[in-house]
């Protein structure tokens, strides 16, 4: 995920470079044509930048938050029974979501627990 959001802005960055290369290289252009008695003045922020750094904005907001849905969803606990052949009684552990495994689990109290063949693993609040 972390890459993903290195390489966003890494190309963001790159395009950025060359949109101002490109610019400085017509503006030379374009006062070496006109008189150079004539004071520059900035140019004025255009609806393109406008609406790139918008866009940018937009797309940073949607992808923070996104990730912090996913934290707060791998982070709730679900409740999973084991049913032991043994046992009348199951076994009842409160799990974060993202500990859970196919045959195994990481408790909420840190207690790794591994699903033996012959046990059934029932898993509340998915």
């Amino acid at each position: 995920m972390l890459g993903k959001i290195v390489l966003t802005i890494l190309i963001v960055l790159l395009g950025l470079v060359w949109i101002r290369r490109h610019r400085e290289q017509e503006q030379r252009q374009r006062s070496q044509a006109t008189s150079a008695t004539r004071p520059s003045t900035p140019p004025p922020l255009n609806d393109y930048r406008f609406a790139a750094y918008l866009f940018l904005a937009l797309m940073l907001g949607t992808g923070a938050y996104l990730y912090y849905e996913r934290w707060q969803d791998e982070h709730s606990l679900v409740t999973v029974i084991l049913h032991r052949d043994g046992n009348q009684e199951p076994v009842r552990y409160q799990v974060p979501k993202g500990q859970l495994e196919a045959r195994a689990f990481t408790t909420a109290d840190g207690v790794r627990v591994t699903v033996a063949a012959s046990e059934r693993m029932e898993v509340i609040g998915l």
